[in-house]
């Protein structure tokens, strides 16, 4: 009996005897936290933000939108995702540039092409405010983007899905994959904002 009790002895004393003494405190402070009369309410912890999921990635869209509205341009907002990293923002310029085809994704797309230094854009991902007209859904198409994203329909004019779908036409060469309605409500409070605006101002006119 001795014996074993020296043994007992000479490894609580070893390079492994700080194991059971940590553990025996450690059970001896979580009885303390859990008697009936603790006071301290529990704390529901953080939620994690995915940084890859469709809801961030619309929400950086919806950044640049709000940046369209305060320079008095039609709310739209777009980034382009390769591998989970944005390498292109961009809101609607029309008016700023006097261009008619600087929408928020024809601007996104040049910029993503100059980012990944080709004009195709196999493997990325357009997030994008409002659902895109035909002319971006053809430039889409013609960059080879894998996924389009949008947040708010656009039953008049909408080119994925809603008006007509050339993101998925049969007979062109390339085929995108299509998500709409992430985040709509808040796009489509942009929009309706804006052109509320606009009905306001002629109304004085």
């Amino acid at each position: 009996m001795r014996q074993e009790a020296a043994g007992r002895g000479a490894g609580e004393h070893g390079s492994r005897g700080a194991e059971p003494r940590i553990t025996f405190h450690v059970s001896r402070f979580k009885s303390q936290i859990e008697r009936p009369s603790t006071l301290i309410p529990s704390v529901p912890p953080d939620p994690v933000i995915d940084l890859h999921s469709d809801h961030y990635f619309m929400g950086e869209a919806l950044r640049q939108a709000q940046r369209a509205l305060a320079a008095a341009e039609v709310p739209v907002g777009a980034v382009v995702v390769q591998e989970g990293r944005i390498i292109a923002r961009a809101y609607n310029q029309v008016e700023l540039l006097k261009d008619a085809t600087a929408h928020a994704e024809m601007l996104a797309l040049t910029q993503a092409q100059a980012a990944a230094g080709d004009w195709r854009l196999t493997g990325c991902t357009l997030y994008v405010t409002k659902e895109p007209c035909p002319m971006c859904a053809g430039a889409v198409v013609h960059t080879r983007l894998q996924r389009v994203v949008f947040g708010a329909a656009d039953p008049k004019a909408g080119a994925a899905g809603s008006a007509l779908n050339l993101l998925q036409f049969p007979t062109l060469n390339h085929r995108c994959e299509i998500t709409g309605g992430v985040r709509e409500a808040e796009c489509r409070a942009l929009l309706l904002q804006f052109f509320a605006g606009q009905r306001q101002k002629a109304g004085h006119c």
